[in-house]
């Protein structure tokens, strides 16, 4: 069928004859219906290629679950992207760029579970490569594959997924991933105390609203599991069931563990009554004292931590966002300790361009839930390490397109304008003929470092060079005439308070330097 669509489709673009047509119909085993069901297929599709007249005709959208950024956007995501960059750097990291492509056997190994989410791509030496789904994977096959075993790294990169976006939730297929990691041999809980004091810093100086970190851990998870009664074998598809508390109500998780994955109603009721306690140093204490808890050494284990985590909390003066919920999950399956979140107190709207079904782009409103989340996977690196080395890392990634869909919002409901580009100085002229001047004088700017433009006609109105200042946020145009340049000075203008002031041509740079960094 594959052959005799190419033949088909080869006739559409090409000969039309009727000669051609009956040589379609004498195919072996194709009958006359299923050449007029392909020809209308192809003639669709010709149709969206381009007419007759040879035009190309563009289906002018983006793909489904991406979408472009226009400058004020842009502007918008640098800050943010500013502001986690120096927090990373101001905790000691440096910056590692890993391969967006790597073989689809490491995807595989890692996300057996939810291969959906994968891309694939074409083989290249009978080898099957797939684009980066997380930026944690390729990680630790970079420190296996260079035998690494003590670093702090952030990494800022694009990744994609294949499930259904919502980009009403700020969920895409393409989108960037900020990822901050520790990976070494420490002493309990400091590096993981150090990755939630990160995301406490970068929250409040984003200032997108009020937070909450939640925390956990898998043995405390796996222990409850397990002291309730939950099978071995259960364990994983009944902790993704409480992962979905954040989202459901705890009848609805309940109907899924006991109707779906078959637990007893029993069990599920005890499960009920760990997931449903929050808190923080005190509750973890409390279920240290529980009976059926104290039953399990990895519960026990995992409280303990709890503990200490909250005492190098204290010290970080972070505690006051950060809970102890004994329902936090988190679904993958390498991590093997601590896990948080950090979930908007208030949910944040933004307003986004999404297509309907007719084609049309509409606006929708943005419903933003966790903007944050990580934990340990100790035994991550030893998957790929050939002697099953394993090296201990803990991390937290920070979801950089829910932010900006605050921060967006934030910009929109402001009168404030926001800049779109960093341009210090306009170059203006008050008479026409000057336009060698101007490029005399703007190229001495840019020698000296200053941001500065001008514009692009040979004698521009000078009303019309201030009107452009006023409306990008430019501060200063200096401005040459026919009487400045006999006097060897720049009026010097201040676009906010209309001032003006004569400055020497030699002391121009200066001046420009003084008033810019104010």
């Amino acid at each position: 069928m594959a052959m005799f669509c190419a033949r088909v489709y080869s006739g559409l673009m090409g000969c039309r004859t009727a000669t051609r047509a009956l040589s379609l119909r004498s195919l072996p085993g194709v009958t006359l219906a299923q050449i007029d069901k392909e020809v209308a297929k192809l003639l669709e599709l010709k149709a969206h290629l381009g007419g007759d007249d040879g035009r190309p005709q563009f289906v002018l959208k983006t793909a489904k679950g991406t979408r472009d950024y226009n400058p004020k956007q842009m502007a918008i995501r640098e800050k943010v992207f500013t502001t986690i960059i120096s927090c990373f750097k101001r905790h000691g990291a440096g910056c590692v760029s890993l391969l967006l492509m790597f073989l689809i056997t490491i995807s595989k190994a890692t996300f057996n579970h939810c291969l959906l989410i994968i891309f694939f791509f074409q083989m290249t030496f009978y080898q099957l490569h797939t684009v980066r789904v997380r930026v944690k994977v390729p990680f630790a096959r970079y420190l296996a594959m260079n035998k690494i075993t003590n670093i702090k790294r952030y990494h800022i990169a694009k990744v994609y997924r294949r499930d259904n976006p919502a980009m009403t939730r700020g969920r895409y297929r393409e989108f960037y991933q900020c990822d901050f990691d520790i990976a070494g041999q420490y002493d309990a809980m400091i590096p993981d105390a150090e990755c939630l004091k990160i995301v406490h810093e970068i929250l409040s100086e984003l200032d997108i609203g009020d937070f909450r970190i939640k925390v956990n851990d898998r043995r405390i998870l796996d222990g409850m599991f397990a002291v309730c009664g939950v099978p071995d074998d259960k364990f994983r598809t009944i902790c993704s069931t409480v992962d979905k508390l954040d989202k459901l109500p705890w009848e609805d998780v309940k109907k899924e563990m006991v109707q779906e994955k078959g637990l007893s109603e029993d069990v599920a009721d005890q499960i009920g009554v760990y997931v449903g306690m929050q808190g923080g140093m005190d509750l973890a204490e409390r279920l240290l004292q529980d009976q059926k808890m104290c039953q399990s050494k990895q519960a026990c284990a995992g409280l303990t931590d709890i503990k200490l985590l909250f005492s190098y909390l204290q010290l970080f003066q972070a505690t006051d966002k950060v809970v102890f919920d004994l329902s936090l999950a988190r679904g993958l399956d390498y991590y093997t300790g601590i896990i948080y979140e950090a979930v908007l107190s208030q949910t944040g709207v933004a307003p986004v361009a999404t297509e309907s079904s007719n084609g049309a782009l509409t606006e929708e409103c943005v419903t933003v839930g966790s903007v944050a989340g990580g934990g340990r996977y100790d035994g991550l690196v030893g998957m790929f390490d050939p002697k099953a080395r394993k090296v201990p890392c803990v991390g937290v990634s920070i979801g950089i397109e829910r932010i900006f869909s605050i921060m967006e919002q934030k910009a929109e409901a402001s009168a404030e304008k926001v800049r779109t580009t960093e341009v210090q100085v306009m170059v203006a002229a008050a008479q026409k003929n000057l336009l060698e001047e101007r490029l005399r004088l703007i190229t001495e700017l840019w020698n000296a470092g200053i941001k500065a433009e001008l514009m692009y006609k040979r004698n521009p109105k000078l009303l019309s060079q201030l009107q452009h200042c006023e409306e990008t946020g430019i501060p200063l145009v200096a401005i040459l005439g026919e009487q400045e340049l006999k006097n060897g000075v720049v009026k010097l203008r201040d676009v906010a308070t209309r001032d003006e002031v004569d400055v020497s041509r030699a002391e121009l740079i200066a001046e420009i330097k003084r008033r810019t960094s104010e």
